[in-house]
């Protein structure tokens, strides 16, 4: 029979682990705030009147406005302070916090009765 204590000490995941799953979690909760903003600016370019200027752009101008609104959408969240990415990762890491051999579920267990 295992020693308690030698069980929660062997469910506890070490401090390098919970490092690099933090890291993780703030690179996703970035990539989420990013697909979020480029959705923003998506459906606000689409609010702008098309073919009302001097020369149309086409398919070039469509692609080179979605490669810009890509590419603003990866830089705006790092300007923002506490913004919905650290929201999220707060929520997150609140889900994927470390169990211990006497913890109770945690809110990722959805049994069905």
């Amino acid at each position: 029979m295992m020693d308690p204590t030698a069980a929660r000490v062997l469910a506890v995941p070490a401090r390098a682990d919970v490092e690099r799953r933090d890291a993780d979690l703030k690179k996703v909760a970035k990539q989420l705030e990013g697909v979020f903003v480029q959705q923003l600016f998506k459906a606000m370019r689409e609010t702008v009147p098309q073919e009302e200027g001097i020369v149309s752009g086409g398919a070039g101008e469509e692609i080179f406005t979605s490669l810009m609104d890509e590419h603003l959408a990866a830089e705006t969240p790092n300007q923002w302070n506490g913004g919905l990415g650290e929201a999220l990762y707060r929520q997150l890491r609140s889900y994927a916090a470390p169990s211990t051999a006497t913890a109770s579920p945690t809110p990722l267990d959805t049994t069905v009765p």
